[in-house]
């Protein structure tokens, strides 16, 4: 059966419904064949001993109050092919599928049968992504139809594009059972699976003998299917498969299939990277470059995320930075409406954007305009007219012990020649790179962060690293740029030590953003610092008395010694877990 749509919007191909329920017994067929929603029908139930249900997208409905016995079960069973490995039957030359429940003894108990339709029009979103020709992973829980989605691709690169496609069918759920492949494939060509466990077998004979350009595969499971999906893509042939998951660190979570994006490895970083990066020496790291270069999250049937680049959405998660996917959906005229992750603007730089591209900008202090260091041979000390001196001794100032809440003040913001100005490209060194991000987030400071001192404006650095590193002090002296040291690794300190930066406004008279001290995961934290920030603007300032706040975790009580640490005052824990709480004393 075919229903044509109107123009504009998607054609549906329900392959014979019909022929699903020939299958059943005859008073559930009726049933069902006279439902108002059986266009909508998902799946059909039957497990011996109880009532038999039909399943639609919003909800499920029993089809009878008698309940299955085991001769409408065999009537079913000798009405479909042969179940397979993997408990799949199906009806040739249709996309049905009908799986098997079994017991101790292998005898089945119960069925689920799976209605199959080819929705053509289903990448619409994705065409751009498909003719592209990098390789693709689908994304998505059971039933968001990510097979389906699979199918039409197939169709689209073998008829549409004119490419030599091969299918790697393992259930016959792509293109039906039978060995005449539907039509709702098109001129692609379908290799079934004898077994299950053979999948990885078939998936290198198909590049071996059949000279694909495109492979498509159905659940890669397992790691020998991970392994060959890979042997495939270093081949050149482009590969559009499917996996379980919600996102993309699912996969990461996953040690079977996480080679399907790279890989993850532990690394030990030397004294200085991790310094220098502001992290453990020991750190995840992607192992090599991923299987599939594009993957999209099937959220909904008509909503899907998408990352055009796993390797940077894989680097990001594993640096603690959360990636921001492009959102594609159809609206019901059947247009697709394209959603772009938000760029770092320069004005409010998020930690999330791509700032290599901000820090190669023509504008700001890291463009054209960045003061230039001076050749090599004018930067003896003692030459005449040489501003070196004077440079050094900004240095030194930078290294002094001021109080523990100052910082420098012979540091002045400078300008290029032509007027350059914001943002500051900033080189941190062992400051939580971390911390730096939800600082100028929160705070939306006008700095972008970089890891290439050639392109720094000043360096960020935390003092107690820096006072005894004279190669720093040597390659900055030569790039004239200067240093900025803070005290202690902690957010308030950073605030601070930026805001300074900016020649903004004394901090003392700022307006708290807790938002800074806080993980945004939940709202108890924010419900912590709200209950510190209150105790100390409400009775530790003003009456000087001591107060104890409520019992914590470890993690919020952190939190508040860092609220706390903005005010400049004492706080310490004490008590014993669960009930360990903070005291706050008076200056």
């Amino acid at each position: 059966m075919v229903e044509k749509a109107a123009p504009g919007e998607r054609q549906t191909i329900t392959d014979n419904l019909e022929k699903l329920l020939y299958i059943l017994p005859p008073d559930l067929r009726d049933r069902l064949q006279n439902h108002p929603q059986k266009d909508t029908l998902i799946e059909i139930v039957l497990d011996l001993g109880r009532e038999p249900e039909a399943r639609f997208p919003q909800t499920a409905e029993r089809l009878s109050t008698t309940v299955v016995t085991r001769e409408e079960l065999d009537y079913c069973i000798s009405q479909v092919g042969h179940f397979s490995g993997d408990n799949r039957a199906g009806i040739e030359r249709t996309l049905h599928r009908i799986s098997a429940m079994r017991n101790r003894q292998d005898v089945i108990i119960g069925l689920t049968c799976r209605v199959g339709r080819a929705v053509f029009g289903t990448t619409l979103m994705i065409r751009d992504l498909i003719e592209s020709g990098r390789s693709i992973l689908l994304l998505g829980r059971p039933g968001v139809g990510k097979t389906t989605a699979l199918r039409e691709i197939a169709r689209v690169l073998a008829d549409e594009l004119n490419k030599r496609v091969v299918i790697i069918d393992t259930s016959n759920e792509i293109a039906g059972d039978g060995d005449v492949p539907h039509p709702a494939i098109g001129r692609a060509r379908r290799m079934q699976v004898a077994r299950p466990e053979l999948q990885h077998q078939v998936m290198i004979e198909a590049v071996e003998n059949h000279m694909p350009e495109v492979i498509v595969i159905d659940e890669i499971g397992t790691e020998l299917e991970a392994i060959a999906a890979r042997t495939i893509a270093e081949r050149g042939v482009q590969l559009i498969g499917t996996a379980h998951g919600n996102h993309i660190d699912n996969l990461m979570k996953n040690p079977t299939l996480s080679d399907l994006i790279g890989g993850i490895q532990s690394v030990t970083l030397g004294d200085d990277e991790a310094r220098r990066r502001g992290t453990q020496k020991s750190i995840l790291e992607r192992k090599a470059p991923p299987t599939f270069e594009i993957a999209i999250e099937m959220l909904e049937r008509q909503r899907w995320n998408i990352h055009e680049d796993v390797a940077i959405a894989v680097d990001n998660l594993l640096r603690g930075r959360v990636p921001v996917p492009q959102e594609r959906t159809v609206d019901e005229q059947g247009d697709v409406k394209i959603t772009h992750p938000p760029q770092a603007q320069p004005s409010t730089p998020s930690p999330a954007a791509d700032l290599d591209a901000l820090r190669f900008s023509k504008t700001g202090w890291g463009g054209a305009g960045r003061i230039q260091p001076l050749p090599l041979p004018s930067l003896a000390l003692d030459a005449p007219g040489s501003n070196v001196r004077e440079f050094q001794a900004l240095l030194d100032n930078s290294f002094r012990q001021p109080p523990s809440d100052e910082l420098s003040q012979d540091f002045e913001r400078k300008q290029g020649p032509n007027g350059e100005d914001l943002p500051l490209h900033v080189y941190p060194y062992a400051v939580s790179r971390s911390q730096l991000d939800q600082v100028i987030q929160t705070l939306r400071l006008p700095v972008v962060l970089t890891k290439d001192i050639d392109h720094a404006d000043v360096v960020f650095a935390l003092r107690s690293h820096v006072k005894s590193h004279a190669k720093l002090k040597q390659v900055a002296r030569i790039k004239q740029v200067p240093i900025i040291s803070i005290k202690s690794n902690s957010i308030p300190q950073i605030a601070r030590g930026l805001r300074r930066l900016l020649n903004m406004d004394d901090p003392d008279a700022e307006v708290l953003d807790i938002n800074m001290f806080s993980t945004g995961r939940n709202d108890d934290e924010m419900e912590a610092l709200e209950e510190a920030r209150l105790a100390v603007e409400q009775i530790v300032i003003p009456k000087g008395q001591p107060v104890e706040l409520l019992p914590r975790p470890a993690l919020v009580r952190k939190m508040q010694h860092e609220l706390i640490e903005h005010y400049r005052l004492h706080s310490q824990s004490f008590g014993e877990e669960p009930n360990r709480r903070l005291r706050i004393y008076p200056a």
